[in-house]
């Protein structure tokens, strides 16, 4: 389970789903289903069926294994910027699967979970600084105060804020989006600036619980306002 980050891997394949809904403005019926099982599968799968699809799947696996994991964790404090890429291949070819994967709508989430990346992945290191450091793994909290890597956390939090609100323009978004996302992402950025006040593990890892359970509301809200 850890080894696979199974968390993870469902948060990413539910966003999928939620740009599915986006780029289709509604109910997409049974492609993004078929893509959700592709992606689990092997990428190549999906060629005869959505190039763009493949496209995106093997996109999003070149990017975390060779350009993230490989060449960028080692060498660069902004590593898991360059991971949260893989994120968004992830929920484009959710969109492809609908044929809309340019779409601004299918794009937007593709955009909030590249902003979300450094939020989950920095709160959590800020936890484990010191085992980053061990490992000499060149993650930012590591090189910089608790204080400083929260202000970091806020610099994406706050866009990310922009980005999920932003959505609710969408035309299959309304109320039903927008009112318990208000909430959720107002809750999100008074946590981020208690950690700024206070920098200890305990708020920051709350903040990782919290950032998991925020980008989940995002994509149900989306499904759920897409299909009334």
């Amino acid at each position: 389970m850890l080894l696979f980050k199974m968390r993870i891997v469902t948060l990413l394949l539910f966003a999928s789903v939620g740009g599915a809904f986006l780029g289709a403005k509604g109910r997409p019926g049974w492609v993004p289903y078929v893509a959700s099982a592709m992606i689990l599968g092997p990428s190549l799968l999906a060629l005869p069926f959505n190039p763009w699809l493949t496209f995106f799947l093997l996109l999003g696996a070149f990017v975390y294994v060779f350009l993230y994991t490989l060449y960028f964790k080692p060498r660069t404090l902004l590593n898991i910027v360059i991971g949260g890429a893989a994120g968004s291949a992830a929920v484009l070819s959710g969109s492809a699967a609908v044929g809309a994967w340019n779409d601004p709508g299918a794009v937007g989430p593709a955009l909030l979970l590249f902003l979300w990346t450094p939020i989950h992945f920095w709160s959590l290191a800020i936890v484990y600084r010191d085992d980053y450091a061990r490992s000499n793994t060149p993650m930012l909290p590591v090189h910089t105060s608790p204080r400083v890597a929260a202000l970091w956390v806020l610099l994406h939090t706050a866009p990310t804020a922009l980005a999920a609100m932003m959505l609710a323009a969408h035309d299959a978004l309304g109320w039903l989006y927008f009112a318990p996302v208000l909430l959720a992402t107002v809750d999100l950025l008074i946590r981020n600036i208690r950690l700024v006040k206070t920098p200890d593990a305990k708020l920051a890892f709350s903040l990782f619980k919290v950032s998991n359970s925020y980008l989940a509301l995002i994509m149900v809200m989306i499904v759920v306002d897409a299909l009334i």
